[in-house]
């Protein structure tokens, strides 16, 4: 009988079950660790050289991690999310702390510090892709929804978290103490992930160690692609995550601070706006780990989409800075809107056995494409004005949620319940 009554018992929601919580708690940790982390290399590469040398220290990072995020897909994949997650946060740890050693007993130069960057790239390149195959593993289905949500405030958490952390350790020890504070989180997420035990993936797919341990990567990640391809809702999924990140990553990395400048409202100005963006955001965040889904999602993530576009645009006709504020919480909104049902959507509809892969992809739009797409911005704002450069955003923004109210497939899709 009691068996009987504990196979009925539904699951523990996600902010109640203790294996998100370790895997929420890891997350969260290595989530502040690299805020804390890039500050410490920025203050440490200001110290050492010009402003440029600086600028392009930190630059390096992106370009193994655009080259490699789809390997890295691969590579998830066949080990299993886990194992690379821990993997990637040892050696941030150990890569963080050996230069807080270097910094303590030495200067070292900037080719140490671009070093560095280029190595905590390509990690956060095979990182990146297993966090977003991981939750599969620890949650129900019907809880994937929540789990983004988590994630998303988590994110946020380590965003507000980790910049007065760094710049704390810094003032109080240099950069040397603000990358042993970084190593010390990213070693905090290891005994959480050791403790977390995968539920076992539905019969027909895969296990721990993947799709294959054996054969070529091109071959896997050929697989990968066919299978998103050929999927009815990730295909499209993936056009309409890519044209929103090349419309919204641009206007608001760079545009923000044009526009705060060209209105006189300095850097407090720039502080306000994102800290509304960032408001919103985590309302939107809190939302779905509240609700644990929204109906018509597909729908939903389209009309959103298209809303947040008229808000990017509107951002640039704000005659005064509370005005700008207020439209900055609602494009944060929106924008977490849609961003957490995309992720809820490639968590629930995708085979986790191509989840890696997958998770780069829809990674690389973001984090590959879209930034090069800022030094763009900062041209065409330089010929054209702001404002110009806000509403080209927005009507690609308002193209990708067009695109995916027009795709029937993406239109119908549905988080379980």
């Amino acid at each position: 009988m009691s068996a009987a009554v504990l196979a009925a018992a539904p699951p523990r929601p996600a902010h109640r079950d203790p294996q998100v919580l370790r895997w929420l708690g890891a997350y969260t940790a290595s989530t502040v660790g690299d805020s804390v982390y890039y500050l410490a290399l920025s203050w440490a590469a200001v110290s050492s050289g010009s402003p440029a040398q600086a600028g392009l220290v930190m630059a390096v990072s992106a370009v193994p991690r655009a080259l490699l995020l789809l390997f890295g897909g691969v590579i998830a994949d066949r080990l299993g999310p886990r194992r690379v997650v821990l993997a990637s946060d040892t050696a941030r740890c150990l890569m963080t702390l050996g230069l807080a050693a270097v910094l303590l007993a030495t200067s070292p130069g900037l080719w140490l510090l671009a070093a560095a960057a280029l190595v905590f790239g390509a990690v956060d390149a095979v990182f990146l892709p297993a966090v977003g195959a991981l939750p599969p593993r620890i949650a129900a289905r019907d809880q994937l929804a929540r789990v983004q949500g988590l994630r998303g405030l988590a994110y946020r958490m380590g965003s507000v978290l980790g910049a007065p952390l760094g710049g704390l350790a810094v003032a109080t020890g240099g950069p040397a103490s603000a990358f042993g504070a970084a190593g010390a989180l990213f070693a905090l997420s290891l005994p959480l992930l050791c403790a977390l035990r995968l539920r076992p993936l539905p019969t027909g797919e895969k296990g721990e160690k993947g799709e294959k341990a054996d054969g070529p990567v091109l071959r896997d990640l050929a697989d990968g692609l066919r299978h998103l391809r050929g999927h009815r809702v990730l295909g499209p999924l993936m056009i309409t995550v890519l044209l929103a990140d090349l419309g919204f990553v641009g206007p608001l990395n760079v545009g923000l601070a044009l526009l705060a400048e060209q209105r006189g409202w300095g850097a407090p100005g720039i502080g306000w706006l994102l800290a509304g963006f960032g408001a919103g955001a985590g309302a939107a965040s809190l939302l779905l780990a509240v609700r644990g889904r929204l109906p018509r999602a597909g729908a939903t993530l389209g009309w959103t989409m298209v809303l947040g576009a008229a808000a990017v645009a509107a951002l640039a006709f704000a005659p005064r800075l509370p005005v700008a504020v207020a439209v900055a919480v609602a494009v944060g909104l929106l924008a977490g809107v849609s961003g957490a049902l995309c992720h809820a959507l490639v968590q629930t509809e995708c085979d986790p056995a191509y989840l890696g892969r997958v998770s780069a992809v829809s990674s690389l739009g973001s984090l590959g494409l879209a930034p090069l797409g800022m030094p763009l911005t900062g041209a065409a704002a330089g010929l054209w004005g702001t404002g110009p450069v806000f509403v080209a955003g927005a009507a690609v923004c308002a193209l990708s949620g067009a695109f995916a109210l027009t795709v029937p497939s993406l239109r119908r899709a549905e988080l379980p319940r």
